[in-house]
């Protein structure tokens, strides 16, 4: 990542948290610890299962070890820092590395986003064209979805760092966020922001509109296809390799548009309502993604009951 110099640059940026709730910072923990948790360990179960199990190599489950994967940065991107402003008020930030932040962050934001388009993708080939499955969805096509995946979501944040980079910051360096999100860092700048703005916002545009545009054709398509099917058994059986994606969709763009609409059209003080769905935003998918596979997906609960089931010894 190439930074332009920069002499009215802050060295140091500050995160303040949640607004008005810093007394209660130490019992807000509490929840954030518990979802930490269940991010890295459902995740990290979720690749070990699809990566040692011969079964689960299958396109599907490979878009769920990228979801998995994009789920721990997101988590180790974030959830320290704002743990170690809640125990220890270490609210300050080197420039560098808000950048670093921010740019993990919104990349691999956008990378979910993508993996969830190409899993909606799986589920509208698997179930209106089944018995081309195979052959549509190669290991080769699969490799290459993945790969467009990375790029789009590099590609289109990479400049978010620079572009906030560029910015004087003559005023207050306090951003009101526990972590560093790029406009709330724009926020901060005395300069003309409009170029960030409008690249923001076209980005947001973009992702939003653009990726649940295509997730719900997907899903209007597999609907009219389902309702064609023969027998209640099939329909069901259809409708329920879905419920675990539909999940998973709710929880990703259902905290990440309102956190979108407060921020551009919400008051220009951030409230303590603001930062935490911010932080659900970011909080909800990584800890609440490998539970709902694990309940939802036959085959993920077979493989983690036969890993937990104690191994039967042979006594000769």
């Amino acid at each position: 990542m190439i930074l332009s110099n920069n002499s009215h640059f802050p060295h140091t940026f500050f995160l303040a948290g949640i607004p008005g709730l810093t007394a209660a910072h130490i019992w807000i923990s509490l929840p954030f610890c518990f979802m930490f948790f269940l991010a890295m360990t459902g995740n990290c179960v979720l690749l070990f299962l699809i990566r040692t199990e011969r079964s689960l190599h299958q396109p599907m489950f490979f878009f769920l070890a990228m979801l998995s994967f994009v789920d721990l940065v997101l988590s180790l991107s974030t959830l320290p820092k704002m743990l170690a402003i809640f125990w220890f008020s270490a609210t300050a930030i080197s420039s560098h590395s808000c950048l670093s932040q921010m740019f993990f962050i919104h990349a691999f934001s956008a990378m979910e986003s993508g993996v969830l388009v190409a899993m909606a993708m799986d589920r509208f080939v698997a179930i209106c064209n089944p018995l081309h499955y195979a052959t549509i969805l190669t290991p080769f096509v699969v490799a290459k979805i993945g790969g467009l995946v990375v790029l789009r979501g590099v590609g289109l944040t990479i400049s978010f760092p620079t572009l906030a980079r560029r910015l004087p910051y003559c005023g207050s360096h306090t951003i009101a966020y526990t972590y560093c999100e790029h406009m709330a860092v724009v926020k901060l700048a005395c300069g003309a922001t409009t170029v960030d703005n409008l690249y923001a916002f076209a980005v947001a545009i973009f992702l939003g509109v653009g990726d649940v545009a295509f997730i719900a054709y997907s899903y209007g398509q597999i609907v009219r296809t389902v309702i064609n099917f023969p027998s209640p058994e099939a329909r069901a059986k259809a409708g329920s390799t879905c419920t675990a994606h539909v999940c998973v969709i709710l929880f990703f763009y259902g905290p990440g548009f309102l956190s979108v609409v407060m921020q551009r059209f919400g008051p220009p003080t951030a409230s303590a309502a603001k930062v935490i769905l911010a932080n659900l935003y970011l909080l909800f998918p990584p800890a609440l993604d490998p539970i709902v596979y694990g309940v939802k997906t036959k085959q993920i609960r077979d493989q983690l009951f036969k890993m937990l089931r104690p191994k039967q010894i042979d006594p000769t």
